[in-house]
């Protein structure tokens, strides 16, 4: 039953859609909203309009920011040997939320499925080995999920690197099944700290 205006229940659909959040939860949110309407509503529709028309992804690594090289493919202060390659941008944004690796990162946007239908040009692993050669990379970590389609992935792009560069991978503390998005920064750095060859 529509208990409140059309308008309304269309915002709680939407937000209904968001990770994390169901019907209930999105309901709760929005009547909070309405509530903070000065405080936080306002603002944030503000902020969700700004980040709709200058959201982009970065053409060089895949990471999301808004201009057209994000912040840490243009830092003069990043490592320029080193690589990390994540699965997707949340996993760059822990790794960052680490604090520990001082590289760059090239973000695959999943991982290799034949049941999704993501193969390596899809990825955009040939333009990753593409970066190693032009970039004079000299280590690459693969900073993947340990979940089944993570390691393939793994195991197709370390050997599409083979002979081009070290590559490794993050050791202890993410746990099978984990993904990086999920972990604390002191297991990332734990797991940084002890990568190993592949």
């Amino acid at each position: 039953m529509n208990q409140s205006g059309k308008e309304i229940e269309n915002l709680i659909e939407l937000m209904a859609k968001l990770p994390g959040l169901g019907p209930r939860s999105a309901r709760r949110a929005v009547l909070y909203l309405i509530r903070k309407r000065a405080l936080v509503l306002t603002p944030m529709a503000d902020a969700l309009s700004l980040v709709a028309t200058t959201a982009r992804e970065c053409v060089t690594c895949g990471n999301v920011g808004t201009s057209e090289v994000c912040d840490i493919c243009s830092s003069e202060k990043r490592a320029i040997g080193q690589l990390c390659v994540v699965e997707d941008v949340a996993d760059l944004w822990a790794m960052e939320r680490a604090g520990t690796f001082k590289g760059r990162y090239h973000v695959l946007g999943g991982t290799l499925s034949a049941l999704d239908a993501m193969g390596p040009d899809e990825l955009g692993i040939p333009r990753l080995v593409a970066r190693v050669r032009d970039e004079s990379i000299s280590e690459v970590i693969l900073a993947l999920g340990a979940t089944v389609d993570g390691q393939t992935t793994a195991h197709y792009v370390s050997e599409e690197l083979e002979g081009r560069c070290r590559v490794t991978s993050l050791a202890q503390g993410v746990p099978i099944g984990g993904e990086l998005d999920y972990l604390d920064e002191g297991t990332i750095t734990a797991a940084l700290k002890a990568r190993k060859d592949l």
